[in-house]
């Protein structure tokens, strides 16, 4: 492991904005469960996820531009989500945090229509058949989202993978699901979803990294009936 890497670990430990729970921590009450607006943000504002959120970037970007919610990136690699709490703290950002943490506990740190909305940000499409429980759209991780996402909330999936994006399309369209919005090709479409003005204004590492190799990026929003 490179000096950088622990580096950034032993400074997560000490940065006031990321959370760093232990798997029992998570099964055994945790302390922010319930208590994020009142206890973390001091607020009463709509608390938005991004799963999977890498480096950071649509996590801060996303605070940036909506000042007026708060915003949680989960990812497990925390030497990765260092850059955005550098770059929350240096912009002196209150409505953004980083929880460390696998995304299949995610319904552990949150309570009953505590979270308003959530991004998935190309995630793994997990495309071999055997991965299939581990896509983050599958109807098991659906259910998880249910447990905390407020009724009428609603769902982004922003990813590079066609495979992904016809996969939970299908999925939404058997189960019955509200797809609000859904784009095959955001940046060669001339209209996207204008109440998601920013689709193409933050671009995760990733995504600048699929976009240079000439790879098409799409998007989904949807609604979890009940």
């Amino acid at each position: 492991m490179g000096k950088n890497k622990l580096a950034r670990f032993a400074e997560n430990k000490i940065l006031p904005n990321v959370i760093q729970p232990t798997r029992e921590d998570a099964l055994n009450g945790f302390e922010l469960k319930g208590k994020w607006r009142s206890n973390f943000f001091h607020n009463n504002n709509p608390i938005v996820l991004e799963l999977g959120c890498g480096k950071g970037e649509y996590s801060v970007g996303l605070a940036k531009t909506f000042p007026e919610k708060n915003f949680i990136g989960i990812d497990i690699k925390g030497a990765r989500f260092w850059f955005g709490a550098k770059e929350a703290i240096g912009n002196d950002m209150n409505n953004v945090a980083f929880l460390r943490s696998q995304i299949e506990l995610v319904d552990h740190f949150f309570a009953e229509n505590e979270v308003d909305e959530i991004w998935i940000t190309f995630p793994d499409p997990q495309i071999k058949y055997k991965r299939t429980k581990h896509r983050l759209t599958h109807p098991d991780f659906l259910d998880r989202y249910k447990k905390f996402l407020k009724p009428g909330g609603i769902i982004h999936l922003k990813t590079d993978s066609e495979f992904l994006h016809g996969y939970t399309l299908g999925l939404l369209q058997g189960l019955g699901y509200d797809i609000l919005t859904a784009h095959h090709d955001i940046y060669g479409a001339p209209e996207y979803d204008p109440n998601t003005p920013h689709l193409r204004d933050i671009k995760t590492y990733y995504e600048e990294l699929f976009s240079a190799k000439g790879k098409t990026i799409t998007y989904i929003k949807f609604r979890i009936n009940p």
